[in-house]
């Protein structure tokens, strides 16, 4: 079993993983023709594995693939998939559906832990307050009443504010209707936040404070500014978190638009204020704008991996086919077979 990168030298950490195949924390493969490469980290070349180390490997990185594994991206020749602790590179369109409880779902979940947690401590803190303050009679009913109502929220309203700050965007963004000049989007104003459908994913406006535009004027955001504006609001808006019911709720419900776009279409339609969307509908939003983003960043990585295998596929080629006589291949693999 080789250990190091046939082109750069590097040591490839070793995986508990496959039992076949415990070299690299990333692998590629191709089923169809008998391909099984470990990725080298620093140089990011693909380095071919000896044949006889291949066959068992690949049918346990197929059975894997396909019981275990989470699709994160694909092309129409890559699927990007992780494997526990191991990224696997499948060459080949696999028959895994997007599973946005995996990716999203138990962090919507853990905030949901976290502000319950936060929440409980303000209570307790609150209450240390009105017992004190109770037992020397320096606080009136009413005042302890008051203080019990408003001050735990206004703890957790301080965690939201020490996570996030108080601003959602920061630029420039100039009103054609009447020229006023948006400089920053506060989260105060989310709710009144207008969403899109847009060629790339969501656009934002927000009415204009002068001249009240909002189609023809206003803040308008779309692209990499709506982006990173959507999902910062919805991080804000969903501070709390969700239940597992409506987290799954969510997800199927993306299932079912069969796309990010095809979900924004369905619930912001020709446009509707973030205050006006249904819980539910809101997570999905928050889960796909999350998804949309992380998936132009991997497709970034998949165009490299994809002109990468091209490279590797053609080495492959002279190696399996001019270094082992054609004839004798799937005689080897009949003999490996047998000896394992």
């Amino acid at each position: 079993m080789f250990t190091r990168c046939l082109v750069c030298l590097a040591p490839f950490p070793t995986n508990e993983v496959l039992e076949h195949f415990p070299v690299g924390d990333r692998v590629a493969f191709d089923p169809a023709r008998g391909r099984l490469w470990a990725v080298c980290r620093a140089c990011k070349r693909w380095t071919l594995a000896p044949i006889e180390e291949r066959w068992e490997a690949l049918e346990e990185l197929d059975r894997a693939t396909t019981d275990r594994a989470h699709l994160l991206s694909q092309t129409d020749h890559i699927s990007l998939l992780r494997l526990e602790n191991i990224e696997v590179v499948r060459v080949g369109r696999a028959n895994l559906t997007e599973e946005a409880w995996w990716r999203y779902g138990r962090e919507l979940v853990g905030r949901r832990e976290r502000f319950r947690k936060v929440s409980f401590a303000g209570s307790v803190a609150v209450g240390a307050v009105i017992l004190g303050g109770w037992t020397t009679g320096a606080m009136s009913w009413l005042a302890a009443w008051l203080l019990w109502e408003h001050a735990p929220g206004k703890v957790t309203d301080a965690a939201r504010w020490l996570r996030f700050g108080s601003t959602a965007w920061r630029g420039e963004k100039v009103c054609e209707r009447c020229g006023y000049v948006f400089r920053s989007v506060t989260f105060r104003e989310r709710e009144r936040l207008v969403l899109r459908p847009g060629e790339e994913g969501l656009t934002v406006s927000h009415r204009c404070p002068v001249c009240s535009g909002l189609r023809d004027g206003g803040f308008q955001a779309e692209g990499d500014d709506a982006d990173r504006l959507v999902r910062r609001v919805f991080a804000y808006h969903h501070f709390a978190g969700a239940s597992e019911q409506r987290v799954r709720s969510a997800a199927r419900l993306i299932e079912e638009a069969g796309s990010p776009g095809g979900l924004s279409r369905i619930v912001v339609k020709d446009g509707r204020r973030i205050r006006d969307l249904g819980r539910t509908g809101a997570i999905a939003l928050e889960i796909a704008a999350n998804e949309e983003s992380e998936q132009r960043l991997l497709e970034m990585e998949l165009a490299d991996l994809e002109e990468r295998w091209r490279e590797e596929e053609e080495l492959a080629a002279i190696v399996d086919g001019e270094l082992t006589p054609l004839p004798l291949l799937e005689t080897l693999r009949q003999k490996v077979r047998q000896i394992g």
